[in-house]
């Protein structure tokens, strides 16, 4: 599955903590309040994974992750 290359480690891996759980979300983000957009997923604990042009290729959406609770 990973072509011959190591799995990566998991937060917690081998150390009696388990695997680290996920949960996603994907919003847009508009062009003209990133900063603002960003910072406050933030504050809710979403990390910012990446960034892809939108569906109709005029805006953008954002894909964030964090640790499930």
């Amino acid at each position: 599955m990973w072509g011959g290359l190591r799995r990566p480690r998991t937060v917690g891996a081998g150390y009696g903590g388990g695997m680290q759980k996920w949960e996603y979300f994907t919003a847009p983000i508009m062009i003209h309040a990133t900063q603002q957009i960003l910072n406050n997923f933030g504050e809710d604990g979403w990390e910012l994974v990446q960034i892809v042009p939108g569906p109709d290729g005029n805006g953008l959406v954002g894909y964030f992750k964090r640790p499930k609770a």
